[in-house]
């Protein structure tokens, strides 16, 4: 009878350890077990290399937990009935033995390596190294089994990690502490880089500022002052006939302004589609060695530009130089009202005020035109979710700037 109980002890044992190194390598973090075998930690090197035949690994490891479970619960039986009735000691058996097993071999040792994972399996790396070798034969029919299986049902094995599964594991490092804030949102910018096209980011051609190709020098260097770009558009009668860009360095010469032409010390504009993508159009900007490309529309006329400054922003997040003015698109000037900028992102507008974005629209000014199917003209006001909006300001046909008023749909007043 103690033979049988040492026997049962030394199989929950090995249960638990099955258990437990199933757990440990389905969730350690391959990165930090790479980082510990490149500094020379045998175990981690040895724990990487079981992991990279992923199949092999959990199939020893199956064996190995049925083998001991059917052992135990055998041993068990066997037991129950010598000291009870074998009516009796069947049942009570099945019932102590699985009790046992679920608590001693599966749910304690697999919550222990689950907190733990990369020091458990390099702790059961060893052992399980020799039992892959001894059990090589039961996973070599395994192995083919299984692509039996695949190819019989057709399963085809994706390993790929979409875009959302790497932004929800930056998510998670970023929560684990392992990367900060700054760090966890420049490597989201640079996940979603890729899917921005050239009209996302574009300074819109009513912002533009640009010289005729037959104005003055003293307009040009007027230009100059007042906008303080270091490079300016050159069109021809019209913004939709751009015809170079116009360097500050290239304008100025020495002391005084250049006595050449105009056409002769500009640089030739590169055009665009609004749908470029623009990780292809950082690309062609290193190419041609250019800080600015003309952005074209569906029609063929320029909606904008896009400089490698708006591209780096989208990575590293705003650049500001000594004339750039800060200004706030979103300023509460009360407890409940808020003075908002048009051109700020319509997605940005939602995410502050908590409502759900209902248009594909890029600009808040744009959105309005949208939602109100007209031309607004200062002081229309309309409700949209909790907020009502308010046009304060226009230029033109563009809505600069609206009052935004916060509702709150529980107050009595609402």
């Amino acid at each position: 009878m103690l033979n049988s109980i040492i026997a049962m002890v030394v199989c929950v044992i090995l249960s638990a350890y099955f258990s437990a190194t199933e757990t440990a390598f389905s969730s350690l973090n391959k990165t930090r077990i790479k980082a510990l075998a490149e500094n020379g930690n045998r175990k981690a090197a040895l724990t990487l290399e079981l992991s990279k035949n992923y199949d092999r690994l959990i199939s020893t490891i199956l064996i190995g937990n049925n083998i001991v479970n059917i052992a135990v619960a055998s041993i068990g039986t066997l037991l129950f009935v010598e000291l009870l009735d074998p009516e009796l000691g069947a049942p009570v058996s099945t019932v102590v033995v699985t009790i046992v097993v679920l608590i001693f071999g599966e749910i304690t040792p697999k919550s222990i390596a689950k907190d733990h994972p990369e020091k458990f399996a390099m702790f059961s790396a060893p052992l399980l190294r020799i039992l892959i070798y001894l059990l090589m034969p039961l996973n070599f029919l395994f192995e083919h089994w299984k692509k039996f299986v695949g190819k019989l049902f057709r399963v085809k094995e994706d390993t790929k990690m979409s875009q959302e599964e790497l932004l929800m594991l930056l998510n998670e490092v970023e929560q684990e502490g392992c990367i900060d804030e700054s760090e966890g949102k420049l490597l989201r910018n640079a996940v979603e880089f890729g899917d921005l096209e050239a009209e996302d980011i574009l300074t819109h051609r009513v912002d533009l500022e640009g010289v005729d190709l037959h104005a003055t020098k003293e307009e040009i260097a007027k230009q100059f002052e007042v906008s303080h770009f270091s490079r300016l558009l050159v069109y021809d009668e019209t913004i939709d006939k751009i015809v170079g860009i116009l360097h500050q360095k290239d304008f100025y010469v020495g002391t005084g302004v250049t006595s050449a032409d105009v056409a002769d010390i500009m640089s030739p504009p590169v055009f665009v589609y609004q749908t470029e993508k623009i990780d292809t159009l950082l690309q062609k900007m290193r190419a041609v060695q250019t800080h600015i490309v003309i952005v074209i529309d569906e029609y063929g006329g320029v909606a904008g530009i896009v400089t490698m400054e708006d591209i780096l922003e989208e990575l590293v997040g705003d650049i500001w130089d000594e004339h750039d003015e800060i200004e706030e698109p979103i300023r509460q000037t009360d407890e409940r009202t808020y003075t908002v900028d048009c051109g700020i992102s319509f997605d940005d507008f939602c995410d502050f005020f908590h409502i759900k974005p209902v248009s594909d629209a890029v600009s808040l000014g744009g959105w309005i035109m949208q939602h109100m199917g007209r031309i607004p003209q200062k002081g229309d006001q309309f409700s949209f979710a909790n907020l009502t909006i308010t046009i304060a300001e226009t230029d033109d046909h563009r809505i600069v700037c609206v009052h935004v008023e916060v509702i709150d749909p529980l107050s009595p007043e609402a």
